[in-house]
């Protein structure tokens, strides 16, 4: 029997409001609620602000001819800007491709290879290589505000916020993570999807405060944060990264009524310093871009009473795919029910898994891409639609999916699979374990073994051995006594940090060359 889990809500069967219509809207209704706030220093956006900048940001864009659909790379440091000129893009109806602003000059021109704008908007001078159109914006003129820093000349020669319809959206380059970086290209339509959906799911209201530290040039950000905050009429604190020091006091100070997180971030605040205290208002937060190990979950809803929303997402779906309910049973180790997706368990001969047995997950539906933007992927997506996510997981008789890995991180030792997910979740039992991931090891005569590398509570350097030593123990004894013989790790390695990419995803092929600062080989 096929098993295919939808979302118990109906989908809408298409989105028809464009993101310049949300902004007249907003702006013609409540002009000066405030939308974009930074955590720190810095001026607050209100949604009219943020509607006359659009219109002046496709003034701009007409006079540098980019064409309705046209790409517009931005690379800015400032996370409200950046979320100014991203939406001020996309309003004109042009294709925004955001830049990690703290890029290399290499790194920024292979972007621009990657992602081909004719323009690029940003706050540094352009990178040899750089094959683009380069506008060089100081510091607070990406708002666009009419003061002699800005750039602006002449007027729209089409009426503002009437872009042709269907032409505007993001092109993205994944992370590279597991392999070469892919550039994926979503339309408007696939970005408001995602974001109404997540609106209706997470029960967003104009009265909520959500949190940002993620990068907004990636997807979950824009879509999660920006774009879903925007369709609620609700207000964003956009912070350049996660700071653990007066986190929650920041918190307090920004009234925040919700935290868009990751399992790293999490971790880091399941342990309360000495006087923080939680405050009230939180209604929960949002984990995404990486499994959320139980362990870690559990400390954090105990230490602060908040609880977590569990999600899966990939930017070839535009964000959220599936997500734990924010009133219904949260399960722990789940990604939760498919939210306005489909999503199927597959075996490797490619027929529908039973309910329970471990397969490959595939996805369809109307925020999932048809096709990449860069060749060599074709094989991913079928003639109806579903892509291959990569990912391994099965679905439970309540319609939730669990996820156990990756594809390419499965260990084989001797014919028998080891999915690193249950080994780490085993380490991160102990609760003085913060961080671990495990990898395969080369064996001649196994194919391939299990090493755990994890982060120690105060263990920050090699006089901290005997530290390092002791938590080992103890996490090898409780692999011992959860994991069959062929799971345990033979080799445990204690690091500072592990490697992680800009939203918190393990560099699992960067672990080998992490400083190490004690290990433990098992015989």
């Amino acid at each position: 029997m096929t098993f295919v889990a939808r979302s118990a809500e109906r989908a809408p069967g298409g989105i028809s409001v464009t993101v310049s219509q949300l902004l007249r809207l907003r702006s013609a209704t409540a002009d000066r609620h405030v939308y974009l706030e930074p955590a720190t220093d810095g001026p607050a956006i209100t949604y009219g602000d943020l509607r006359r900048a659009a219109t002046l940001w496709e003034a701009l864009l007409e006079d540098l001819d980019v064409p309705p659909g046209g790409r517009v790379g931005i690379a800015v440091s400032d996370p409200v800007e950046l979320a100014v000129v991203f939406l001020g893009v996309l309003a004109s109806g042009r294709t925004a491709a955001p830049f990690d602003p703290s890029s290399t000059d290499a790194e920024l021109a292979g972007a621009c290879l990657r992602t081909t704008p004719s323009l690029v908007v940003a706050d540094r001078r352009p990178p040899a290589g750089a094959k683009a159109e380069w506008v060089t914006m100081p510091p607070g003129a990406c708002f666009l505000s009419g003061t002699s820093s800005s750039p602006v000349s002449g007027t729209s020669s089409s009426p503002v916020g009437m872009p042709l319809p269907g032409r505007g959206g993001v092109v993205l380059s994944t992370s590279g993570t597991t392999g070469v970086p892919k550039v994926i290209r979503l339309d408007e339509a696939q970005l408001l999807h995602t974001a109404v959906s997540v609106a209706r799911h997470l029960e967003l209201t104009p009265a909520d405060r959500g949190f940002n530290p993620l990068p907004l040039f990636h997807i979950n950000a824009e879509v999660v944060g920006l774009l879903a905050s925007l369709v609620a009429g609700a207000t964003l604190v956009l912070d350049d990264r996660f700071h653990r020091r007066g986190f929650w006091a920041a918190m307090e100070r920004c009234r925040v009524t919700w935290i868009n997180a990751v399992p790293a971030i999490l971790a880091r605040l399941a342990a309360l310093e000495t006087g923080e205290r939680v405050p009230d208002g939180i209604r929960f937060a949002r984990s995404a871009s990486a499994p959320l190990p139980v362990p870690v979950l559990e400390r954090f809803e105990r230490a602060t009473a908040i609880p977590v929303v569990e999600t899966y997402g990939m930017t070839e779906a535009a964000s959220q795919i599936t997500a734990n309910p924010l009133r219904g049973p949260r399960k722990p180790g789940s990604a939760g029910v498919p939210v306005d997706i489909e999503v199927q368990v597959l075996t490797s001969e490619r027929f529908p898994a039973s309910c329970g047995d471990v397969g490959h997950v595939v996805i369809r539906g109307p925020s999932v891409i048809r096709a990449y933007s860069s060749p060599g992927y074709e094989e991913r997506i079928d003639d109806d639609g579903w892509l291959e996510t990569g990912d391994l997981g099965y679905v439970d008789a309540d319609g939730y999916l669990f996820l156990v890995g990756r594809a390419d991180d499965v260990i084989n030792r001797g014919g028998e699979k080891i999915y690193p997910k249950e080994v780490e979740d085993a380490v991160l039992g102990d609760p003085a374990v913060t961080a671990a991931a495990v990898v395969g090891w080369d064996h001649e005569v196994l194919g391939s073994v299990p090493v755990a590398y994890l982060v120690v509570d105060e263990v920050r350097s090699p006089a901290d051995e005997q530290i390092a030593a002791r938590v080992v123990a103890r996490v090898h004894d409780r692999c011992a006594h959860v994991l069959s013989r062929a799971k345990r790790p033979v080799a445990y390695h204690v690091v500072e940090r592990l490697p992680q990419g800009t939203t918190g995803k393990v560099r699992r092929t960067a672990l080998t060359g992490v400083p190490v600062v004690y290990s433990l080989l098992v015989r």
